[in-house]
């Protein structure tokens, strides 16, 4: 026998990937919020690019991880806000960075040998097809950002103590 849902629960809303972030500055109809780091930061690759580690300041490290969202809630300085953005826009953003590129790179590179057969020509129609995925990239992830699937969206103020990923 199976259990009714729950009639708060909206089916046909996206899966979030939601955080926590602070509002570092109000101004006008825009919110410029910077993320709470938690207990995992700074132990991945990509903490220097980040903010979480590096070279400089604390405040040009914040600086550097600071973005904004529309002032719809009235939100102000040093409030505490769970952000979020749908699942399948890390998905999208990640193949438009990394799947492109890597794919017109070795296609071109298979081509270059199956027809040429030389090295030398090989890589520089790797560095072409390189090339060319970059400009495709660009193009994909300027349509996500047209669409808005890349923009953060405000979902609620957080509770005290609350933390990322908990209800």
């Amino acid at each position: 026998m199976s259990t009714p849902a729950d009639s708060t629960t909206d089916f046909s809303a996206p899966s979030m990937n939601e955080g926590i972030a602070h509002v570092v500055s109000v101004e006008g109809s825009v919110a410029w919020l910077v993320p709470e780091q938690t207990g995992s930061c700074g132990g991945c690759a990509a903490s220097g690019s980040c903010g979480a580690k590096g070279i400089g300041t604390l405040a040009s490290r914040l600086e550097y991880r600071r973005f904004q969202i529309n002032n719809e809630a009235n939100l102000f300085v040093g409030e505490r806000v769970v952000i979020g953005i749908p699942d399948n826009a890390l998905i999208k953003a990640s193949i438009t960075a990394y799947a492109i590129p890597l794919a017109t790179l070795l296609l071109a590179g298979a081509l270059a040998q199956w027809r040429f057969g030389s090295d030398l020509a090989t890589m520089a129609a790797m560095i072409a097809g390189l090339a060319v995925g970059l400009g495709f990239s660009r193009v994909g992830a300027g349509r996500l950002l047209m669409q808005g699937n890349l923009a953060p969206r405000f979902l609620r103020r957080a509770r005290p103590g609350e933390t990322c990923n908990q209800p």
